[in-house]
């Protein structure tokens, strides 16, 4: 709505995460009383250690991700271009994994399965991340060229698109899903991950970019709304259906956007949960030992005796560190390239590129001759 009176992509940004951080705010007491009635979340977990720990949590009302992903839904219905192959794209990846994360928590609260299981939860992830691979793959939508990492671009030309696309929303996924684990870590290190895609998405100024932009500024302004509901006491948490929503989400716009290179960069804090738990389970079946005292990594840090507040301040910390490192090289990068195209253009069009020069040299100011 907002797209078809104003086409600065900046002020529709803006006004989308403004929007979606009220509703939010708005509705989320109200939602809050909703899910306590239906969806209390027991404390369960393997670890008698970790279940004491978290026993206060213990009937907290789970699935607020439902708000969030109805708000940036909102917020971009009214400030962003539905016409852009990537805007669909990534939206796509939001509900998919959206519907995936509901399953799973439905399944957990309606049962005492422990939803629904590595296998299934997998092949969700699987289904719903092809479908913008096959997109890609087929040529609907083409990623934004917004960074240069060498080595990358073999991986996404033909069919290693598809591939790739799996990789990277999988595990973008997964990593988010996986830090969710103490009240407003994810949260906060989403919002910080999203800004920091929403500063190099401005930086790029394509039009596709700017619609991306959109939507990563409904994303933060969604977190920011949500997160003094999800602070240490949590009176909500956002659940599977938030974290995998919302690390599907920043999958898709890095995959969109064309930074899924520089993805680890900025979501640092992810990529370490993540290794985290592969290094643990990994030396525990090889050697029977374990790295940590408790994997994710905010656990370990946990059992140390750290209080849930320090670790997840902590953890804020290095998620800023890794948003502005990321930016600094993303920027770096499309500096880089566009350095190194017009050099390329220079060496295969001397004759141009000389009469470029004489051009310049004509247009200097009479007293720098």
């Amino acid at each position: 709505m907002f797209a078809s009176v104003c086409d600065e992509p900046l002020l529709r940004a803006l006004a989308a995460g403004a929007l979606v951080t009220l509703v939010v705010v708005v509705f989320g007491p109200a939602m809050i009383v909703f899910l306590r009635r239906r969806c209390a979340e027991p404390v369960r977990s393997d670890s008698t250690r970790l279940e004491s720990l978290h026993r206060g949590k213990d009937g907290t009302p789970t699935m607020g991700g439902l708000l969030l992903v109805g708000g940036i839904i909102l917020g971009v219905i009214a400030c962003g271009d539905l016409r852009q192959p990537g805007v669909l794209l990534a939206l796509a990846a939001m509900l998919g994994m959206a519907v995936v994360g509901a399953v799973d928590d439905l399944i957990k609260l309606r049962t005492r399965r422990s939803g629904l299981g590595w296998r299934g939860k997998l092949l969700g992830q699987v289904i719903v991340a092809a479908i913008p691979a096959i997109c890609f793959y087929a040529g609907w939508c083409e990623p934004d060229d917004a960074s240069f990492l060498p080595g990358v671009f073999c991986l996404t030309e033909s069919w290693g698109i598809v591939p790739w696309t799996l990789l990277v929303l999988i595990a973008t996924t997964n990593a988010v899903n996986i830090t969710d684990g103490l009240d407003g870590l994810a949260t906060g290190c989403l919002a910080l991950a999203a800004l920091a895609l929403t500063i190099v998405m401005y930086f790029n100024g394509t039009a596709a970019s700017g619609e991306l932009m959109v939507i990563a500024a409904a994303m933060v302004g969604a977190l920011l709304g949500f997160l003094p509901f999800n602070l240490h006491p949590a009176r909500v948490f956002m659940g599977n259906v938030g974290s995998l929503a919302l690390g599907g989400l920043l999958g898709g716009l890095a995959l969109a956007s064309g930074t899924d290179s520089w993805l680890p960069f900025v979501g640092g804090v992810f990529v370490a949960e993540a290794v985290s738990v592969i290094l643990q389970i990994g030396s525990f079946k090889l050697f029977r030992k374990r790295l940590l005292l408790c994997a994710p990594l905010h656990h370990h840090f946990e059992f140390h005796g750290w209080p849930e507040v320090k670790v997840v301040r902590r953890f804020w910390l290095a998620a800023a560190i890794c948003a502005v490192s990321g930016v600094m090289l993303c920027l770096a990068g499309m500096a880089f390239e566009q350095s190194f195209a017009e050099a390329k253009m220079a060496m295969m069009n001397p004759r141009s590129s000389a009469a470029d020069r004489e051009i310049r040299v004509g247009e200097l100011p009479l007293l720098t001759r």
